[in-house]
């Protein structure tokens, strides 16, 4: 079992930043990928980045272009996600998953077995 805790939402106006944070906790293992996904209401939760616990390795959407960088740190089990330069299509709920099995980085949420509770980012224009 892993618990996922996400943080670190917001209002922010357009062109600002934001950091998110995932705190894993329970049995957590180096070949655990992370991820984050965010959903707009009446839209399927799309894919924005992960991470591999093992070795960091990365996936990023095509549409950050840059502007999003996921990265993690061991010691705390934590995830987080860099968002620059944002803008009002990004506001979404974020959500950070664990994939628990083997195998390489997924980008499609039914890949992942834990979710958080969700983190509301809003860009005003």
């Amino acid at each position: 079992q892993v618990q996922v805790v996400e943080s670190g939402g917001g209002l922010v106006q357009a062109g600002a930043s934001l950091r998110l944070s995932c705190a894993a906790s329970g049995r957590t293992f180096s070949y655990y990928k992370m991820g984050w996904f965010r959903q707009v209401p009446g839209k399927e939760r799309e894919f924005v980045a992960a991470i591999r616990w093992s070795d960091g390795s990365t996936a990023h959407a095509e549409y950050v272009n840059g502007r999003f960088t996921i990265s993690r740190d061991n010691a705390k089990n934590t995830v987080y996600l860099q968002m620059n330069s944002l803008k009002p299509e990004d506001t979404a709920v974020y959500y950070c998953a664990a994939d628990v099995k083997t195998g390489t980085i997924g980008t499609m949420a039914q890949k992942y077995d834990y979710w958080g509770q969700g983190t509301q980012v809003t860009v005003s224009s």
